[in-house]
């Protein structure tokens, strides 16, 4: 049994290999611990949230969290919980007003890549420039390919709105956890892409020879119930764990988005099924996902 409160799911790969190993991260007694999951695929997983939440910036506990892990204070008054993390064209670095300045330095004033993926299909995205192996096992890219450098966040965030106008820029989740994705010719991708002679900003300049990366997930079978667990008070829920990708946890009786549920205090049991993981998935139904 493992009990704590949770982090998110901890992926690394080897770059000439590119098998996914994962780890659940929780925070007991102060000590962040690791429980590697690929050897627990096939056995019954159960989570039992005691509806405590602990923010994960300043540990207040509190019944709910706001942005995926902070109490309401830390989410009205950090940087990091701004509109223009998630929208990086709307940064306001530059305007004097980043509510802390210290951090968006760190933060956005730092060199970023605009990158192509195939999670459930192609997108573009942006990330900080020396992380973008951990950003796309934490979406669950099978593909990832840099086609671009940015002096800033910003400056990306401009990138890839004028790149989203061409092509996606969000993850179905509910592909993502339903099979995997048709390969793609990446470079092919960035080299159509760049054809589009499109408008981009100041800073930003494509990358001369970029170099693919590819990655295979856990999984030994993809849930035929694909809805969304809910993490809460008294709540439960048991399965089947059928494969880790991304953020997800795969089980026969449903998806669990770990990181969205940073701080929740849980209680993590494993033991054997009462039936083999075959007998939980209908091999037939990975035939038929799209």
């Amino acid at each position: 049994m493992l009990t704590g409160e949770l982090r998110h799911l901890s992926l690394s790969s080897k770059l000439d290999e590119g098998d996914v190993q994962a780890s659940l991260c929780l925070l007991s007694d102060g000590e962040s611990r690791k429980h590697l999951l690929n050897p627990e695929l096939g056995r019954e997983l159960t989570l039992t949230f005691s509806g405590a939440v602990s923010c994960t910036h300043c540990g207040r506990v509190s019944a709910r969290s706001f942005g995926s892990g902070y109490c309401y204070p830390c989410f009205s008054t950090l940087a990091r919980c701004d509109l223009c993390v998630m929208s990086p064209d709307r940064c306001h670095y530059h305007l004097g007003t980043c509510r802390e300045p210290e951090w968006g330095e760190a933060f956005c004033m730092a060199g970023h890549l605009v990158y192509l993926a195939n999670t459930s299909g192609l997108k573009v995205g942006i990330t900080r420039a020396g992380r973008e192996q951990g950003r796309w096992m934490d979406q669950g890219a099978v593909q990832g390919l840099p086609v671009l450098t940015a002096t800033t966040r910003r400056d990306a965030g401009l990138a890839e709105v004028a790149i989203a106008k061409t092509m996606s820029d969000k993850t179905n989740w509910r592909k993502l956890v339903s099979g995997e994705p048709d390969p793609l010719e990446m470079i092919v991708e960035r080299d159509r892409l760049k054809a589009l002679g499109l408008a981009l900003p100041g800073g930003v300049s494509w990358i001369a020879d970029p170099a693919e990366s590819r990655f295979s997930y856990p999984v030994i079978g993809y849930p035929q119930v694909r809805a969304q667990l809910k993490a809460g008070a008294d709540t439960s829920h048991s399965g089947t764990l059928l494969g880790i990708k991304g953020q997800y946890l795969l089980l026969s009786s449903g998806v669990f988005n770990v990181r969205r549920f940073a701080g929740y205090h849980v209680e993590v049991n494993f033991s054997e099924p009462t039936g083999s993981a075959a007998d939980k998935v209908d091999a037939n139904d990975q035939l038929d996902l799209f």
